[in-house]
């Protein structure tokens, strides 16, 4: 599954979903067609359609082709807490093998198909596992999404580990300041560039209403290319 990636973040409300829609819009702009997916997604609001996420929503509208929600999101979760333990309220087990089957038909559809993680690298999904384990059966390469605040080193550096342990290339990091508060943020941003063994994609400063194309402008996809069809 070369024409793939998988975000994931250090946490949540790291702004995973902010760097896969700018990842997008960047792509697009170097006409590239590009999908995006959001397997799970816990907090969603009741519609007369089902279950809708809003990030999920959003990866659905910024899409190079029009796709039915159910193949941006297939397992959506009202109660705004960690998947396994929504699903379990819902009587539902997360299976992996229809979110590859899903991955794979995007693919088919795209040159590249970005899809977002929930959550943090190690949060728990079901049964199956954790969404380390998701990443390994969708054999995509990982873009870590570090957010910048207080802590984030051993999140960074702890999530990297694992990472790499699972066997999946590391494709880059974006930096991305939620904190705008944040103190000695260079200093930080020097000693994560220092002990992460992948290229920095991009530092998104804190923006208060982030839009893809704000978000797109502080990324750099060039790095990428090594695993990607992406040109210069």
């Amino acid at each position: 599954m070369a024409n793939g990636l998988l975000i994931t973040g250090t946490d949540t409300e790291c702004g995973k979903t902010e760097v896969t829609l700018g990842l997008m819009h960047a792509l697009q702009g170097r006409g590239l067609r590009v999908l995006g997916m959001k397997p799970v997604a816990s907090g969603a609001l009741p519609t007369p359609r089902g279950l809708r996420n809003e990030d999920a929503q959003r990866i659905q509208t910024r899409g190079s082709a029009p796709l039915p929600y159910r193949q941006v999101n297939p397992y959506a979760f009202e109660p705004p807490i960690a998947p396994h333990l929504a699903a379990a309220d819902a009587g539902v087990e997360i299976a992996f093998g229809p979110i590859r089957e899903g991955v794979r038909r995007l693919a088919r559809q795209a040159d590249l198909v970005l899809v977002e993680g929930v959550g943090g690298w190690r949060v728990p999904l079901g049964p199956e596992g954790d969404l380390r384990d998701l990443a390994r059966t969708l054999e995509l390469p990982v873009i870590l999404v570090v957010g910048m605040r207080l802590g984030c080193i051993n999140h960074a550096l702890l999530s990297v580990e694992s990472i790499v342990a699972s066997g999946l290339p590391l494709a880059g990091w974006v930096a991305n300041r939620v904190d705008p508060g944040m103190r000695v943020v260079e200093g930080n941003l020097r000693t994560l560039r220092q002990r992460i063994p992948a290229p920095l994609l991009g530092e998104v400063p804190h923006l208060a209403r982030p839009t893809p194309e704000g978000v797109a402008t502080a990324l750099d996809p060039t790095p990428l290319g090594a695993l990607l069809p992406i040109g210069d």
